[in-house]
């Protein structure tokens, strides 16, 4: 979620029209039969949402790969999940039987991507959006990865301005969906830089979909990549275009916004509605919520990769759902909106959310009310796209073309593995990839000459991926590929050493549970040598334990020197670091993809693989 150098897609131009509508505000009513509501007064139109794909067109591996199911027992289930095949045939599946229906994203469907689509800037991610059939999405900050430009070039097409075509005689199209981007505005003209909102309409019936990204953006991306852009408060946004939308006739409006919560479980079908209140969720997107125009009727959020599907009072008291669909194309969403043929508004009925699995071949079983019993009167769900299913010929044939494209790249051996060496989706802060990385990131930085670095630090939403021993299309011999070291590490961010004091150092490290981490912690990963103890029972920047931080076994002195490495996006100030911006004497290296490949290459081969770390480096205190 949060590393991002300029390196990758964005979005073209979004083909756009503001029409009349009419409507007053209201969102989601009970779930009927698929061919209920279409005469008459009253006409149900299904959404259907995803968000967060990050070019994930094969099956993720490793825990990037599975969702958490809660079980009526108390126990918990791990499903495959995820693969644009079968997202693809969950979603025409869920549309049969409906004539209204909206498919729609919450951002960064592109960027931070496997080696596959990454390598051609993710055109070929855009190029499955358009056959899936994408009416809208907004952007969200990955999508600013390579900067203005490129998103330009995702919306409008034409070949890299640097890397030229993909393939030659073949100029790429860009994207049929528009970019919504309400938010993100030119600093010199105020404008947004693409359409704010557009208008979906069937026989009739209009949605208006506002679309934009966090106000933070600026502090997840890099600098260059968000370089001439303001991006404005989420809710003055949102209002301000509700009310545009509004005076045309546009009374049925939705919003896609890449900022989200995070929920009470992990797992996709947990029950986050404490009825008035939402408490089963927090973060940004609740308070969001609580402050947007009622003239907005549903939310569709990302950016956390989390599973909800939430009833959350607006303004007026009125329940307005907002759901996310975790990250990887893993699982959809599908709202029902009764949408008022008199009003033009969408019906809200203060019905329960509950969250449901898609089996094979569509046939869905919602998931339980308290008590373990089924929820009644379902009005949207989250649902699994399991891997028991039928593959989507279209976009198998789409995988394969790119495949056989990237295959020189991908497929060369940089390392060897024992078994799984995780990075993403267990609940410890620390985690073994992490270890590797930052290893890999100190060896390559502490010669002298190189930049003479003691520590490194990795900033872990910048691990994409687990390696997996087995990938997921795979050899399932613990060979790792360019293209799976490539998943793990997408940016190329370029390495950074700096000399830090002592005391910003110990900054560094409080800052992981304080400022704008306090609610959120990020924990960054360590380098072989430095310890600390993290005592959650306090709170803020006490969590970290000063006298506890130690290198080599010798507490760090804070009027001392010490030379720090890290990516560029880090040693940045990227997600709410500030103290390493204070570092001086700068020296670049290579990408941190440079000196993963090696690292793994000079310390693993067949004979003698490379085993997952203890990972004992932070001590926890719960």
């Amino acid at each position: 979620m949060h590393a991002t150098p300029p390196r990758k897609r964005l979005a073209r131009r979004l083909t756009t029209t503001a029409a009349a509508l009419a409507a007053t505000a209201g969102v989601l009513a009970t779930a009927a039969p698929a061919d209920a509501g279409t005469h008459g007064r009253t006409v149900d139109v299904q959404l259907l949402s995803f968000n967060d794909l990050h070019g994930n067109l094969e099956p993720p591996q490793g825990s990037s790969g599975t969702v958490t199911e809660a079980r009526p027992d108390g126990t918990t289930k791990a499903i495959p999940a995820g693969g644009v095949e079968y997202l693809a045939n969950s979603l025409r599946t869920a549309r049969k039987g409906h004539e209204y229906s909206i498919t729609a994203a919450a951002g960064d469907l592109i960027g931070a991507s496997p080696l596959m689509t990454g390598l051609f800037h993710d055109e070929p991610t855009i190029e499955a959006m358009n056959k899936i059939g994408l009416d809208a999405t907004s952007v969200g900050n990955h999508e600013f990865d390579e900067g203005r430009a490129e998103l330009t070039r995702m919306q409008r097409g034409g070949c890299h301005p640097k890397d030229g075509c993909a393939e030659k005689g073949k100029t790429f199209k860009g994207a049929r969906f528009p970019y919504l981007a309400a938010n993100v505005l030119d600093e010199k003209t105020g404008k947004p830089i693409l359409k704010p909102y557009t208008v979906w309409e069937h026989k009739g019936v209009r949605i208006g979909i506002i679309g934009l990204t966090l106000e933070g953006t600026p502090d997840v991306v890099t600098a260059e990549g968000v370089k001439g852009l303001k991006f404005a408060d989420e809710v003055e946004t949102i209002d301000k275009y509700a009310k545009e939308l509004d005076r045309q006739g546009v009374k049925s409006i939705i919003t896609l916004v890449h900022e989200g919560g995070m929920p009470a479980s992990g797992a996709y079908n947990f029950d986050c509605d404490t009825p008035g209140a939402g408490a089963g969720i927090s973060g940004p997107i609740v308070e969001i919520a609580k402050k947007v125009t009622p003239k907005v009727d549903a939310f569709v959020t990302g950016h956390t990769h989390q599973a909800y599907a939430c009833t959350i009072p607006d303004p007026s008291g009125a329940p307005r759902t907002v759901t996310s669909a975790a990250s990887f194309g893993r699982l959809y969403t599908d709202t029902t909106l009764t949408y008022d043929r008199r009003t033009k508004d969408i019906v809200r009925t203060p019905v329960k959310s509950t969250n449901g699995k898609q089996g094979a071949y569509g046939n869905d079983a919602y998931g339980k009310g308290k008590g373990g019993k089924p929820a009644s009167n379902p009005r949207t769900a989250n649902h699994v796209v399991d891997r028991n299913q039928p593959k989507a010929a279209d976009m198998t044939a789409l995988i394969d073309h790119w495949k056989k494209l990237a295959a020189p790249v991908a497929d060369k051996p940089v390392g060897y593995i024992t078994a799984d060496i995780n990075g993403r989706g267990s609940e410890a802060y620390e985690k073994p990839l992490g270890d590797v990385i930052t290893d890999a990131q100190l060896e390559a930085l502490a010669p002298a000459d190189k930049g003479g670095a003691q520590i490194a630090f990795m900033n872990p939403g910048g691990i994409r991926s687990d390696l997996a021993f087995k990938a997921s299309g795979g050899e399932g011999d613990g060979v790792v590929t360019y293209g799976e070291a490539f998943t793990v590490q997408p940016f190329t961010n370029m390495m950074q050493s700096k000399d830090l004091t002592g005391a910003q150092l110990i900054a560094v490290l409080q800052q992981q549970v304080s400022g704008p981490n306090a609610a959120e912690p990020k924990i960054l990963q360590v380098s072989k040598g430095l310890t600390y103890t993290l005592d959650l029972t306090k709170k803020g920047a006490d969590r970290v334990v000063a006298s506890s931080v130690k290198l080599n076994g010798a507490a760090i002195d804070p009027a001392k020197t010490y030379r720090v490495a890290g990516n560029e996006f880090l040693m940045g100030g990227g997600d709410g670091f500030p103290a390493f911006k204070e570092g001086t004497n700068k020296r670049v290296g290579a990408s941190d993809l440079d000196v993963f490949n090696a690292y793994l290459t000079a310390h693993s081969s067949k004979a003698a693989p490379l085993a997952p770390p203890a990972a004992d480096r932070i001590t926890v205190v719960k």
